[in-house]
């Protein structure tokens, strides 16, 4: 019995000396964790910069041409309009 005793003394002994190294392990795997998600959100936010500006010049560029296009559009519509006009008035 006294053997048994001494085995299950050991057992307790190496699974808590297991136990503080599992938790120390977690804890180290938490802190790399925690930089590698903060270095993500880092990344995460320049990136989303970097699209922000790029979208805001590319919808400048395309409401630029929107009105340009739509501005000729009219003044073709007024120049046909006139011309009707004109060809009702037999001028």
């Amino acid at each position: 019995m006294t053997d048994d005793m001494v085995r299950l003394h050991d057992e307790v002994l190496a699974m808590r000396k297991d136990r503080g190294a599992l938790m120390n392990s977690l804890q180290k795997e938490a802190k790399l964790r925690t930089k590698a998600v903060t270095h993500l959100c880092a990344h995460f936010g320049h990136v989303r910069a970097k699209m922000a500006k790029h979208t805001k010049q590319a919808r400048l560029t395309f409401l630029n041409n929107l009105k340009s296009s739509v501005g000729a559009l009219r003044k073709d519509m007024a120049d046909d309009l006139t011309g009707a006009r004109r060809a009702w008035a037999g001028k």
